[in-house]
Order: structure tokens, then sequence, then C-alpha cells
């Protein structure tokens, strides 16, 4: 029974287009195989950094956080294409929370700073960063591998040398493996020369890309389609033609490296040593500075009562208890700030004329009407703050404000020179492997006729897995039952469903951070402008208790204050949006007569005939028909509108559901009125 191993070189579907793992497949396998821990070294990011950590710890793994990063060949300011353009590859592992920093630090450094075709380190910017760190010399397009292969034993030993007084003693590793490769072979004779020559540890690893052996034809898939190169070349990449790169079984790197034991002990010493904790769930607010002598929570609340007595003039004992209720349930959760900033951005918006509004659950909160970032009055409308947020809520409440879309740049410049550019970011996502995709990128590689493979795609529905779509589909069953080719084609592509394909800018998440952003997670440049984003994407942000603000923009806006100004300049008036009554009769005529063309929410042709048949009296009808006009309550849109002129009885399933439901004809319409329900008729609370 061979000692336990642990992969200390392993990529997963973060290193786009160039590592097929999928996170939880690889834990899973590595705890079946008995492993005690496990690394990643993504190319050059840690975009699946914090999924990792989680996962191997779901696993009773212990994760060790790294990178395979790209070393300039000279320095960060060199850009010679000559010179410059194929950076070495070296693994940096962190062995604390420091070296994870330091990695965050690196990382980040790599891609704002050193980028150039890659995200680029220099030994300079390294030394700087190197403590809680160990390195390793990579696979054959590491430094010192380079050197060994061009017979250049005094180089490889000079550069071996300087990365040993980098890291430290014991911190430097020369890495050794076996995939068959012939290179490989000459390689490690170098390395074990050095091994003794410098009194350095050697590192036994496999370059995983891969979970299991069988998924070797779609990793070979997966870098064509990032080459944009065929199956079938016989010049492509050396890993599309060996089927090694897997998670290979402890026995299985012993018998690889039966003749150098001590290389194959390493990788579990790395792992012992490795201690990292990634803070999770604390939310890290940012500060919002409030007048001497006030808090966040008392400077809230004196805005909101402000706000309420120029909304209402005399504030009622209902809308003060509301209030109340709403500020203690802030208070306790520890959102105040999050309300303060929100009013800052939505205030300095609305002062330069931008205009703004607020879409979801954030309409049932008193305080946001209060502070003026609502128009919607939550009592009026009956309108539950729960949904937006209670005390049993774990996660922060979303307050998604739109802009108009021509002028929402300005709004995030706003927040960048607030709070300080190195505290606020754009964030990641990551576009996946779709099963249309997936068969058109396969199609392209395997040199089928543009046709057929549109033809093939074609028959996938949208949103339908490879799986679902054969099943379904006589037509799709029978394509690849008789013909080989595509039979393959859809094997393939099947491999590559799900897979992060491409990374892009969140549409609308920004993060506003408490300390520098840096401290925390890496960033790089954004895919849009010339903003940073951040390298995890919203989900991972939001674990580690970063604050994620939603800032969309929304063309329909810019074509409001595009009709305004045109109403202004041709007729000499200015409209207050507000100020438009919402039982102006000629307005309803219009939309039962069916012209909606332009109007946010109401146009399209099946939007437009229930509008028409609905002859909408009121703004409730309007929001109703809004609401009902998705994929589950929309069976529910005939018996609304009959319900609504008389032609069908307004019935209850039980007498306690009428004061809930009257306004909608007996119908639930709103999440809201699921809630009420619940409340009504079993006695659940809100949250």
């Amino acid at each position: 029974m061979p000692d336990p191993f642990v992969h200390c070189h392993l990529h997963t579907e973060y290193s786009l287009l160039d590592g097929h793992s999928r996170i939880r497949p690889l834990m899973q396998e590595a705890a079946r195989l008995g492993m005690p821990a496990i690394a990643v070294t993504d190319h050059g990011a840690m975009y699946g950094a914090v999924e990792f950590y989680l996962a191997a710890k779901e696993h009773g793994l212990n994760p060790v956080l790294g990178v395979e990063a790209y070393v300039a060949p000279r320095g960060l300011a060199d850009r010679d294409p000559r010179l410059d353009i194929n950076p070495a590859h070296l693994i940096l592992l962190a062995t604390s929370t420091e070296g994870y920093r330091n990695l965050i630090a690196l990382t980040t450094v790599a891609h704002l700073e050193g980028f150039y075709y890659k995200p680029r380190i220099d030994r300079e910017v390294l030394a700087r960063h190197s403590a809680g760190l160990v390195g390793s010399s990579a696979c054959l397009q590491g430094e010192v591998a380079r050197a060994i292969l061009r017979e250049d034993l005094a180089g490889a030993r000079e550069i071996a040398a300087t990365y040993r007084d980098i890291f430290g003693p014991g911190n430097f590793f020369l890495e050794v493996q076996n995939h068959g490769l012939l290179d490989e072979a000459r390689v490690i004779k170098g390395m074990v020369q050095l091994a003794r020559d410098l009194d350095l540890p050697l590192l036994a690893t496999n370059d995983v890309h891969y979970v299991r052996q069988g998924e070797a034809d779609a990793q070979d898939a997966l870098m064509c389609i990032q080459m944009n190169i065929g199956l079938d070349q016989t010049d492509k990449p050396r890993m599309g033609n060996v089927p090694e790169f897997y998670l290979k079984s402890p026995e299985e790197m012993a018998r690889l490296f039966a003749e150098i034991p001590e290389a194959l002990r390493a990788p579990l010493s790395i792992a012992e040593r490795a201690h990292i904790e990634i803070e999770m769930g604390r939310l890290k607010l940012p500060h919002f500075p409030v007048p001497e002598g006030e808090t966040a929570d008392s400077y809230l609340r004196k805005l909101c009562e402000a706000g309420l007595r120029r909304i209402y003039g005399r504030v009622t004992p209902e809308v003060q208890e509301r209030l109340d209720r709403e500020l203690d349930i802030i208070a306790k959760t520890g959102y105040a700030a999050y309300f303060l900033i929100v009013q800052d951005f939505v205030n300095f918006a609305r002062g330069r004329g931008i205009l703004t509004t607020v879409r979801g659950s954030a309409a049932g909160s008193l305080v946001l009407y209060a502070l003026g970032v609502t128009d919607v009055d939550p009592i009026q409308y009956r309108l539950p703050f729960e949904r937006f947020l209670n005390l049993e809520r774990v996660t922060p409440p979303d307050i998604d404000v739109d802009f108009m879309d021509s002028r929402r740049d300005e709004v995030i410049r706003y927040v960048i020179d607030r709070y300080g550019g190195d505290r606020v970011a754009q964030i990641i996502t990551f576009g996946t492997m779709g099963a249309r995709q997936g068969v058109r990128d396969v199609g392209r590689v395997m040199g089928l006729p543009y046709g057929d493979v549109d033809r093939i795609a074609k028959l996938i529905p949208f949103n339908a897995s490879i799986d679902e779509a054969v099943r379904a589909d006589p037509d799709l069953a029978s394509a690849a039952a008789e013909n080989a080719q595509i039979r393959r084609l859809l094997d393939l592509a099947q491999k590559l469903e799900g897979v992060a394909r491409h990374a892009s800018t969140h549409a609308a998440g920004v993060i506003i951070s408490r300390d520098p952003l840096i401290e925390h997670v890496p960033l790089q440049k954004s895919t849009k402008g010339d903003l940073v984003m951040t390298q995890y994407d919203m989900n991972a942000v939001e674990k580690i208790g970063l604050l994620k603000m939603d800032f969309l923009g929304l063309i329909n806006l810019t074509i409001l204050d595009t009709a305004l100004r045109i109403i202004e300049r041709t007729r000499g008036r200015r409209i207050d949006l507000k100020s438009i009554p919402l039982d102006d009769q000629t307005t309803y005529d219009l939309l039962s007569a069916g012209e909606t063309v332009g109007i946010f929410q109401l146009e399209g042709a099946g939007m437009t005939r229930y509008v028409k048949e609905l002859r909408p009296s009121r703004i409730e009808d309007i929001m109703a028909m809004v609401a009902l006009f998705r994929p589950g309550p929309m069976a529910n849109i005939p018996a609304y509108i009959r319900r609504k002129h008389g032609r069908e009885p307004i019935t209850y399933l039980h007498p306690s559901l009428e004061p809930v439901l009257r306004e909608t004809y007996g119908v639930m319409v709103y999440q809201e009125d699921v809630m009420a329900v619940a409340q009504a008729a079993a006695g659940y609370t809100l949250a």
C-alpha cells in the first residue's frame, strides 16, 4: 500500500479552455482515492479558489490554494513581442493565510501591471510577496526545464538557485513529471542532478487537467477550441496525444516515480504545512461618513423621519410603527450603512438629472421610500418588508437600482471617487459551454460541414441539455444512431456542457469594500471600460463577506429621458414624472387599443393581446399583468381577465383569503400574495 499522495499541480475548468476538471467531481474522486489534501494551480488566475476551498473542506480534504504563474522573461515593463511573448511557468502554493494574501497580490499585479498576452509576474515582485509561499519549477514550460532541454545545465542551476533564494530554505522544489513524453525523461535526469548539486527537494506531480482518463478526448477538444485548430491536426499540443493528464491514484504515481521516492513524499509534506483560513460570512460593510455625534443607525433614523414628514405631512401611528419595525430589523442585522450608501449614490444620480428607479423586493421598504430611493409607497400597495429583509434571512438584502444606461458609468465613477479606487470594483462572471455552443465549437474543430453542425445545434431546444434533447427528439436520436461523426460530435459536446468557457464583466454587480480589495480578492481589468473587476464571481464575493451592489443600466430610462427632452424642446414644457396621474383614462384607452409598442414590459405580441383583452382601468391592472406574464402564473391570466369583467365569479379557497386576495379578484398574482396566503391560512410569520 503506497503512502498517501497529494496532487500539487492541478488545473480546473477555471484554466479557461485549458482545463476540463469540474471542481465537485474532482473532490469526489480525490476523496475516493483516499487523498488527505488537494491543490489547485490554475493558469495565471484564482477564479475558482473560493469554490475549490469550500468544496475541498466539504469532502474532508485540506485545500492548498495556488496558481501556475507566468514569469516575464525580463521585467513587467518589458513588452517586446520578440522577447516577451513567451513567459515561463512557475507553480506557487500558499501554505498560510499570509501566503494566500500574497498569492492574491501577485495575481492582481500580474493582471493589472504585468499583462502582456498573459498575466505576468517577475522575480522582483515575487521577492516582495514570497512570504508564506512554496514554489516549484513547474512543467516543461518552466524556466529550469527549458534550460535543461536546451542543454544549459549551468543556466538551469543559476535559475534554480535564484528561486531558492527568493522563497527561502526548503520552500523551492524541482518538479518532475512523467506523462510518457520524451522531453520529460531528459528533464527528470537534469532535475535529479540539480537537486543533488543545490540540495533542493524534488516534487513529483501529474499535470492534472481532467478528472478521469476517459475524459482525455474532451480535454483535447477543449484545447483545440481554445487554439482554433483541428482535432485531427498532427502538430497540436502533446497533451492531445497522451491520455495521462488526469487525477492519478497514489498507486499510479508510486509506479511512475519508484526510482525517486523522495519526490513522492514531498507533495504530502507541502500539504501538511498548508493551513489557510478564508473568513466566510462576516459582512465587510464599507464605512459611511456620518455627522459627528451620530451612528449609522441614528443618522438613518433621522433621515427617515425627515423624509416621512416631507412625504406625509403628518405621520400616523401606523406609519411610525412600520418605520420603527423596519429600523429595528436593520439595526439588528447591521445593514444601516448599506442603506445610507445606496441613498447617497441615488441622491447623487438624481441631483445630476440621471433617471433612476428600483426594482424587486426593495419596493417593500418604507425606509427606502422615506429616503427617496424608491417612489412606491409600500403601505398604500400593501408590500411586506419581510420579503426584502427579515431577521431569519442570512444573506444581505438586494437593492437593485436601475440607471439610464447612457449615464450609469457616472454613478460608478462617483462611488469610486467617494470610497476609493482601491475599494470599488466590478464583478467577474463566467460564460459556460451551453449545449448548442458546445455542438458548434466541437463541430468546428472536428472539421464538419457548417450546415450539418448548424442543423444538429438547432435541434437542441434552448436551455435543454444534449441528453434531454436526444431523448426528446427522434430526429436527433436517429442522427446520432446512424452517423458515427454525429455521435462523436454529440458525445464530445456533452462532455463539455457546463464547463467555464470565458470570463466577462457582470452586467450590474459592483463591490464596495471597507478595506482595500486586494486584502480579500484578486483583481483584474474589466472587460468593459477601464475599471477593474474581481477574479471571484458574485457567489464567491458574497461568501467572503464583500458587499455586492447592483447598478443596472436600463435603456428604457435613457429613452424616457430623451422623450422628456424632446417634449421640453418642442413644446416648451418640462414634465415631472412623479406628477403624472395614475388614473389618466386616455392612457388606459390607448393601452386597451393595443398601442403598446415601445412601452417597457407591455410590448410584444403575447402581452399586447392580453392587455387588449384586459382593458386596464387602473394601475393595479397593469401591475398584475406584468406579474402574471411569466411562465409560472401565466395560466391564471384568462381567469384574472374574466373575473375583472364579471364573466366569472370571484371565489376564494377559504374565507380567510378574501382580505388577502380581494384586490386581485381571488387570483394569486404576486410572490407577496403567496406569503400573505400562507400567513392568513396557516399562521406563518412573513419571515
